[in-house]
């Protein structure tokens, strides 16, 4: 029987590295449970298979979550009214969008907690980009929607109702979020996420949860310009 005395010492710097590679936890560290479930989107990073792809699908979600919102929230003043409608053609003037605030809030709000919270789990996983850390494809996938969807149409009429229909959801408020445009979205955020064109490798090299984050956020920006011009060429 071998005796403890006579294996071989491990080398630390060695055991440090695989430790690193694997995501495994410093021994003794604390886990930063908040942090986690919100760099894994409540979970999805640990999803054996294409963790960013559910990533993607949860930034769908986001930019779905303002119209949804504010339709549940008018359904119950119309009901508390009695179908007086009128405080809808209020808050939805030409002045001033309830739906593109609540998306430039959420795109500000998801983009802070992913920094914070990706740089918490890569701390504590001690490896530079996590795969389970998936809030930088949400914060990407919905900000390539807001851009795609969101820049109007300058030469373009634009109607106070443009949709046909119920839509899936609405960007803005004449702005729609149909079918077409969220597969389109989907499917470039995924591939200049996975291609990371000009600046996306650069930016990884940012300390943090910032070069965790902004890869996908130039992702997100190359995606919403191709999503524009598919729009602009009449999909």
């Amino acid at each position: 029987m071998t005796n403890e005395t006579d294996r071989p010492p491990v080398d630390k710097e060695t055991l440090s590295a695989s430790a690193r590679a694997s995501g495994i936890p410093a021994s003794g560290a604390r886990k930063p449970r908040l942090a986690i479930f919100m760099a894994t989107a409540a979970g999805l990073g640990y999803m054996p298979k294409a963790p960013g792809t559910f990533g993607s699908f949860a930034g769908l979600i986001v930019a779905l979550l303002p119209w949804w919102t504010f339709q549940g929230a008018f359904s119950a003043v119309l009901w508390a009214q009695r179908g007086n409608g009128s405080f809808y053609f209020l808050i939805s003037g030409r002045h001033w969008d309830p739906i593109l605030w609540t998306q430039i809030i959420l795109t500000i709000l998801v983009a802070a907690i992913g920094v914070w919270s990706a740089n918490r789990a890569a701390e504590y996983w001690r490896q530079k980009d996590p795969p389970r850390v998936v809030i930088d494809e949400v914060s990407g996938q919905h900000l390539a929607l807001l851009l795609g969807c969101g820049i109007p149409l300058w030469w373009r009429a634009v109607s106070d109702a443009p949709w046909t229909g119920f839509p899936i959801g609405l960007v803005t408020f004449r702005s729609e979020l149909n079918w077409k445009y969220l597969l389109l979205g989907f499917i470039l955020f995924r591939v200049f996420d996975i291609w990371k064109p000009f600046p996306a490798r650069q930016a990884e090299s940012l300390p943090g949860g910032w070069g965790i984050m902004a890869d996908d956020w130039v992702a997100g920006i190359y995606a919403g310009l191709g999503l524009w011009i598919a729009r602009a060429l009449g999909l």
